[in-house]
């Protein structure tokens, strides 16, 4: 049995409008999975789609407290990392830049070691008039289907460093 993603009451996905949940198996330990997910102005460098990500607060990378924004299938948002336990948890925030309905989402990832690499869960969920127009109604399954393709090609990319060490760091820096 697999962890799953530690839910704010009003992100409950019984309660939440729209819900995703994808997952994979993934032949590479959770540091080297963690390490791309708290990349995040990396993300495009094996998930082109994230191409404008950008931290607000200073870090390098993903963590307690973290401010970010991003551009993701053609929207402005702005986003709060609330969980981030290194090599096991991370989730944030999402509110949409510019939209005044209130809507909101919730993000998690959640890695779990296993006997020849770890599984990756990510779940997300999303409330308010912009989010039930846009993903609802316009495009139905486009959250999962965009989840979907995130983690597979986060698999191919946390394989392709264990296969050749290295091979992430010198690519995309």
């Amino acid at each position: 049995m697999y962890d799953k993603v530690k839910w704010p009451k009003q992100y409950d996905p019984k309660t939440s409008a729209i819900y995703a949940l994808n997952d994979i198996d993934v032949k590479a330990p959770p540091e080297v999975v963690w390490k791309l997910l708290v990349d995040a102005e990396n993300w495009s460098s094996y998930f082109p789609p994230e191409d404008q990500v950008k931290i607000l607060s200073g870090e390098p990378e993903l963590a307690p407290g973290t401010r970010y924004s991003r551009v993701t299938v053609g929207f402005s948002m702005s986003l709060n990392v609330t969980e981030c336990e290194p090599f096991s948890r991370l989730a944030w925030k999402t509110v949409v830049d510019g939209d005044d309905t209130g809507s909101s989402a919730y993000h998690g990832w959640v890695i779990t070691p296993t006997h020849d690499g770890c599984h990756v869960l990510t779940e997300e969920t999303q409330q308010g008039p912009f989010f039930l127009e846009e993903l609802g109604r316009k495009q139905p399954g486009a959250l999962y289907r965009y989840h979907q393709d995130w983690v597979e090609r986060l698999a191919r990319a946390a394989e392709a460093e264990v296969a050749n060490p290295g091979f992430y760091r010198s690519s995309f820096r």
